[in-house]
């Protein structure tokens, strides 16, 4: 090869690089400025007007904007979507002689509609916990004030009722802990268990998951574990390692974190979730993991209205980083967006959403003048 010619390859592969950057840099530009988030809204109903909301958060633009997309439905206090979100299912928190209901929608991503595929009886009064298995073929509801839950097969979004599992029990508050009251059902990220939060009981009721089984929820050989008497077993979340469930005690304001193995649980650690000299009533909420596994965020409402922030260390306990306040009453709810960028909050009491930005490394949050308007919010679900 001449020179020549070397030196005309090296001009085009320069040029070539350069055209290369100038485009990628382009798309990243284009990226930020489009860059929004969205979610399915959960709440309470006061008419037919309400019902599933979905919410778009722009931090470009400095906007959150809500609007009901399945209006009619009554008290949809929790609603998800299926991963490829051609499906949504939502509670009716409601009860009655056969219990709440329980709703599968077609999701029309495109323009954001829902249309009515099926409802079935929840047979247990006001549920308030959806879960999908990781193959999508059964969803589990928990029936708060039934004490129960129940599961369905799922096909093309038609709900068979396969199983309900009544809790029996109570605990030392008689106030809230006089029967059963199961207020999550989360499936382990191995496939095989089921844990069901019991505040009534102060239990986790432990089950083995057997899609093909005419009756897929069978009690593990340890049946439960057992928190401090007037816990109050409220959301957990399972750390990616499926070793560390992180559990909210609604009644006692804590989160405890215990180890998980083979279907056992124990106790490693409880975090308070208010300061030594706090003075006021609590109750505990929703508990997430941030993406990245470095951190757990906790809400906790009654007076405080607060969010405290801790670390994920190496053994999957954790340390106190930051409390911090929500900007609304009742933070019954908020949801970290998947980039790990943004927090966002409901708060049920005050009728408003917040938001905060994240700091990745040290996990700490700053509020951002963004709100939002909405009837009672209690449930985000995060939409692609």
């Amino acid at each position: 090869m001449t020179k020549a010619l070397k030196k005309l390859r090296t001009y085009f592969l320069l040029l070539l690089s350069s055209l290369i950057f100038s485009c990628e840099q382009e798309i990243q530009h284009e990226k930020m400025i489009d860059q929004s988030y969205s979610f399915l809204l959960g709440g309470y109903t006061n008419d037919t007007n309400q019902g599933i909301g979905l919410l778009v958060f722009n931090p470009e633009n400095q906007s959150l904007e809500t609007k009901i997309i399945g209006p009619g439905i009554k008290n949809p206090s929790f609603v998800i979507s299926n991963k490829a979100q051609t499906l949504v299912f939502a509670v009716e928190e409601t009860g009655g002689e056969n219990g709440g209901k329980i709703k599968s929608f077609k999701f029309d991503r495109e323009n954001n509609r829902l249309i009515l595929i099926d409802t079935q009886d929840t047979f247990g009064d006001h549920p308030c916990y959806l879960a999908l298995d990781k193959k999508e073929e059964f969803i589990v509801v928990g029936n708060y004030s039934g004490g129960n839950f129940s599961a369905y097969k799922v096909k093309e979004g038609k709900l068979e009722h396969v199983q309900t599992i009544q809790h029996e029990g109570q605990s030392i508050l008689r106030d809230r802990q006089g029967s059963a009251h199961v207020h999550s059902t989360v499936f382990h990220p191995n496939g095989k268990y089921l844990l069901v939060g019991d505040l009534g009981t102060d239990k986790i009721h432990i089950y083995h998951f057997n899609p093909g089984f005419a009756v897929p929820f069978n009690h593990a050989p340890v049946q439960y574990f057992e928190v401090d008497p007037g816990s109050g077993p409220r959301h957990l979340a399972i750390h990616p390692s499926g070793n560390t469930i992180y559990l909210v005690h609604e009644l006692s304001a804590e989160l405890g974190v215990y180890g998980f193995d083979n279907g056992r649980m124990f106790k490693k650690q409880v975090q308070t979730l208010t300061d030594d000299d706090y003075i006021g009533t609590v109750g505990a909420a929703e508990v997430r993991i941030s993406p990245d596994a470095h951190h757990v965020y906790v809400s906790n409402r009654g007076d405080a209205n607060e969010i405290t922030v801790f670390e994920i260390l190496k053994d999957e306990t954790l340390k106190f980083v930051e409390r911090i306040k929500t900007g609304g009453t009742m933070p019954r709810n908020f949801i970290l967006t998947k980039d790990g960028e943004y927090l966002l909050v409901a708060h049920q009491g005050s009728n408003n959403i917040t938001v905060f930005e994240r700091d990745h490394k040290s996990g700490k949050l700053k509020k951002l003048e963004i709100e939002a308007e909405y009837n009672q919010p209690v449930y985000f679900f995060g939409l692609d």
